[in-house]
């Protein structure tokens, strides 16, 4: 399955990044979610610093604060259910963020892994298809590395709206 930010148009510049995204989407659930986690762990003082600014986390206050109240268990599921699309109400929540303030959700979470969120389980064993995926991404430029979690995030949650524009309607912006 391929995602293209579940509108049909997808935001994507290049066919080597379409096929990063394509591979994600490849993976599993929990995979995708200790991908996410190592993308932040590993770049996201050079992905991120400008998403705080550009976007408005008092916009997702269901996803910036409720979320932190819940168990490890109830936040993992909910987790799950945003990368799997379900029908859920956090992942509609999730759903009608922006790009920039899905972006955020993730970056607030990963900062917050083994403190105020659920950690990655000890247990967990990465397999060949995620650690080459991130090594793909950590070896792209840097605005490929936007345009990838850009897409990643917004195919993710659930959304019945309308059509979202794409980035070539809303323009190429260099930090978020």
């Amino acid at each position: 399955m391929t995602t293209s930010n579940l509108t049909g148009k997808s935001q994507i510049r290049s066919q080597g990044t379409q096929n990063l995204v394509n591979d994600f989407e490849k993976l599993s659930t929990d995979d995708k979610l200790a991908l996410l986690y190592w993308i932040y762990e590993k770049m996201g003082d050079s992905i991120t610093p400008a998403a705080p600014g550009a976007a408005e986390p008092n916009i997702a206050p269901m996803l910036m604060d409720d979320y932190y109240k819940l168990s490890e268990d109830e936040q993992l599921q909910i987790m799950r259910d945003i990368v799997e699309r379900k029908d859920t109400v956090y992942s509609h929540a999730y759903g009608a963020l922006s790009a920039n303030n899905q972006l955020v959700v993730w970056y607030a979470w990963a900062v917050a892994m083994g403190d105020r969120i659920v950690d990655m389980p000890s247990d967990y064993q990465s397999n060949p298809q995620t650690d080459s995926l991130l090594s793909q991404i950590e070896k792209a430029e840097f605005e490929e590395q936007i345009s990838i979690l850009r897409e990643i995030a917004g195919g993710m949650g659930y959304t019945a709206g309308g059509e979202m524009p794409s980035q070539a309607q809303t323009g190429v912006t260099p930090s978020l």
